[in-house]
C-alpha cells in the first residue's frame, strides 16, 4: 500500500506535468485498480495555485509529494502560455495537431469516458482566447464536461515507461562519456600551447544578400554570403583564392540568422560560407501559418530542401561566371555542408542517404506509440509520392548534421549509404530529436573512418542556435526546455567546425588533434560538458543499452536498442 501512494503522488505529479491540457472542469477523477476511484477538485488546484494554501480535498496528495514537487505543480500552475487562438487553432486542426489530440485524448477522459479528443482541442481554444490566458486551471474550467476522467493506469505505465527510457539515455550517455575521457587521457598534446580555434581567425569578410528565384518550383531563396577578403591574412594572401564554401541550412521555424555566429567565424578563418532560407519551413512561414494566413508546412518540405541547396551552388556557379564581386573567389572543387535539426536531415540525404520508405511505413504506422518527438516531423514524409528520390551531390565533399532527424526518414539503409567524412553533434537532453535515436545510434551506421560524434552533456535541440529576435521567434518554447547558456556549445561548434573543414575539406593533418577526445576536455565546461567519439560499434552501442541498470530484472539475453522509445 505504501508503494501505492509513492506511485499515486508522483504519477499524478508527472500526469499534470506531461499532459496538462483539460484535466478537469470542477473534478478530476481517476480510478486506480484495485484500490477504486479517486477525485480532486479544480478549485483545490486552483487555491493552490493563487496562494499556496493545500485544503483538505488536495492535503491526501500534497501529502505524497516532496515539496520540490509541489514547487513544480505550482509553477506549472501559475504559468500562463502566451499563444493565441488562432495558433492553438492552426495546430491542433492540422494532421499532426489531431494526432497529438488523439493521443492525448486517450488519457484524459469525458465524464463518460469517451476519447478526450475534441474536448481538449475545444477548451485549448477556448481557454487561450480568454482574458486570463492558457492556464492549466483556465483549461480546466473550459473542458466542456463536469468530470474528466484520467486513464490513470496507462497514465503511470507512460510516466513509468518514460522514467526508464530516460534513464536508459542517461546511462548511454554516461558510458560514452566516460569511454572518451579514458582515450583523452592518453593523449600529450598541450592544448594551450596550440592556436585557439575558438577565437576568430585573421580574415576579415564582407556580407553578401541575394535573393535567387527558382522559378521551376516558385521558389524565392533568401542567401546572406560571408566572403573573405583576400590578401587581408598575413600567411595566405596569395594561396587564399578561390575560397572553399560552405553551405548551412537551418531548422524548422528558424532562418538565416540562426547561424550568424557561425558564419562569421568561418569567414575569419577563410572559408566562404552561404547561408540560404528555406521559404516552406522558416519562421516567416510559420509566422503565417500561427496567423492563420497559410497552411501548415507539408511533406513536399523534405524534396525541397536539399533542392534548394543544389539550386543555390547552380546559381552560385552562374554568377561565379558573371557576377565581378564573386568571379573567381568560390572553390566548387572544396564545398561543405552544415545544418541543424531538419537542415541536418537536409545535408545528410545531400551527402547521398536516400528516404527510407519502408522504414517509415514500420515507424509511422498509427497504433504505434513513440516518445520520439522527430516523428512528427519525419512522419510527414510517408504523404510523399513514392519515388527514388536522389539527391546526392557530388560537389558537396565533407557536412556536418547538428541534432539531425534521420533515424525513420533514412533509417540505417539510408545513412549507411554516405561516404563522405561526417560529423554528427548531440545534445544529451534533447527532446526533439533524442540523442540515442537520432544522432548515437546512427552515428554506428556511418560507413565512412573518418566520422565524429560530438556528444554534449545537458544540452537541448536549441543549445546550438542563435537566441531568436522578437521578430523571428515564432515558436512558444518554454524556458526549461531551452537549456543552459549557449555561449559554451557556440565555442565548441566555432572551433569543431574549424578543425573538421580544415582537416577533412582542406587536407590539413595539422588540424586532426583538434578533432581528438582529448581536445574536447580540454576546451568543455560545465554544465555543457563536451566529449568527442570517433567510433562506435552497433554491437558496442547495444551492450552498453543492456548493462543499462535501469530494470529492475535483466533480460534473460541481450536485447538491441529499439528502432524507437
Amino acid at each position: 500500500m505504501k508503494k501505492f501512494f509513492r506511485y499515486l503522488g508522483l504519477g499524478l505529479l508527472s500526469t499534470f506535468l506531461t499532459a496538462t491540457p483539460g484535466l478537469g472542469a470542477e473534478r478530476i477523477s481517476f480510478f486506480y485498480p484495485p484500490f477504486g476511484e479517486f477525485s480532486l477538485s479544480v478549485d483545490s488546484l486552483e487555491t493552490f495555485a493563487k496562494v499556496g494554501k493545500i485544503d483538505r480535498d488536495f492535503s491526501f496528495y500534497a501529502s505524497r509529494a516532496t515539496p520540490e514537487q509541489l514547487a513544480q505543480l505550482r509553477d506549472l500552475l501559475q504559468q500562463r502560455f502566451n499563444i493565441t487562438p488562432t495558433l492553438v487553432s492552426q495546430v491542433t486542426y492540422s494532421p499532426v495537431g489531431e494526432q497529438v489530440m488523439q493521443r492525448l485524448g486517450e488519457l484524459l477522459l469525458t465524464e463518460s469516458r469517451k476519447n478526450g479528443f475534441y474536448a481538449i482541442r475545444a477548451s485549448l481554444i477556448l481557454a487561450a482566447a480568454d482574458r486570463e490566458g492558457l492556464t492549466v486551471v483556465n483549461l480546466l474550467r473550459k473542458f466542456p464536461s463536469n468530470t474528466v476522467r484520467v486513464n490513470f493506469t496507462e497514465g503511470l505505465k507512460i510516466v513509468d515507461d518514460l522514467s526508464q527510457l530516460l534513464k536508459k539515455r542517461d546511462e548511454v550517455v554516461a558510458s560514452l562519456q566516460k569511454e572518451a575521457i579514458a582515450e583523452a587521457a592518453n593523449s600529450k598534446i598541450d592544448f594551450s600551447q596550440q592556436p585557439d580555434l575558438r577565437s576568430p581567425g585573421e580574415f576579415s569578410w564582407q556580407k553578401k544578400s541575394l535573393e535567387l528565384n527558382d522559378i521551376s518550383r516558385n521558389r524565392r531563396l533568401p542567401v546572406d554570403i560571408y566572403l573573405p577578403k583576400a590578401g587581408s591574412q598575413s600567411t595566405k594572401e596569395q594561396s587564399s583564392l578561390p575560397f572553399p564554401l560552405i553551405v548551412i541550412s537551418h531548422g524548422v521555424a528558424s532562418d538565416r540568422s540562426t547561424f550568424v555566429y557561425l558564419a562569421e567565424h568561418l569567414a575569419s578563418y577563410g572559408f566562404a560560407v552561404a547561408v540560404l532560407e528555406h521559404p516552406g519551413s522558416n519562421s516567416q512561414r510559420f509566422q503565417q501559418y500561427f496567423a492563420g494566413l497559410a497552411g501548415p508546412p507539408d511533406a513536399a518540405e523534405f524534396v525541397n530542401r536539399p533542392l534548394d541547396i543544389k539550386y543555390l551552388l547552380d546559381q552560385l556557379q552562374r554568377l561565379d561566371k558573371s557576377d565581378p564581386t564573386l568571379q573567381g573567389k568560390l572553390n566548387f572543387q572544396q564545398i561543405g555542408a552544415i545544418g541543424h535539426s531538419f537542415g541536418g536531415y537536409t545535408v545528410l540525404t545531400l551527402a547521398g542517404a536516400k528516404i527510407n520508405f519502408d522504414q517509415l511505413r514500420q515507424d509511422c504506422n498509427p497504433n504505434n506509440s513513440s516518445f520520439n518527438l522527430s516523428l512528427v516531423l519525419q512522419c510527414q514524409a510517408i504523404e510523399l509520392p513514392p519515388s527514388n528520390y536522389e539527391f546526392k551531390d557530388d560537389r558537396i565533399k565533407v557536412i556536418i548534421a547538428i541534432n539531425p532527424i534521420d533515424s525513420s526518414i533514412l533509417g540505417e539503409s539510408g545513412i549507411s549509404q554516405i561516404k563522405i567524412p561526417v560529423m554528427l553533434v548531440a545534445g544529451s537532453q534533447d527532446i526533439f530529436a533524442p540523442p540515442v535515436f537520432e544522432q548515437i545510434r546512427p552515428f554506428t551506421w556511418l560507413s565512412d573512418p573518418n566520422k565524429y560524434l560530438a556528444l554534449i552533456e545537458n544540452a537541448t535541440h536549441f543549445s546550438a542556435i542563435a537566441e531568436p529576435t522578437p521578430e523571428n521567434d515564432v515558436l512558444p518554447v518554454p524556458p526549461a526546455l531551452l537549456g543552459p547558456d549557449r555561449a559554451p556549445v557556440y565555442s565548441y561548434l566555432k572551433a569543431l567546425s574549424v578543425a573538421f573543414l580544415e582537416t577533412h575539406l582542406l587536407n590539413r593533418p595539422e588540424y586532426r588533434s583538434y578533432l581528438q577526445p582529448s581536445y574536447a576536455t580540454f576546451i568543455s565546461k560545465q554544465p555543457l560538458n563536451l566529449n568527442i567519439l570517433q567510433s562506435l560499434s552497433p554491437d558496442r552501442l547495444n551492450q552498453i543499452w543492456n548493462e543499462s541498470t535501469v530494470q529492475s530484472a535483466k533480460p534473460s539475453k541481450p536485447q538491441p536498442i529499439p528502432t524507437h522509445p
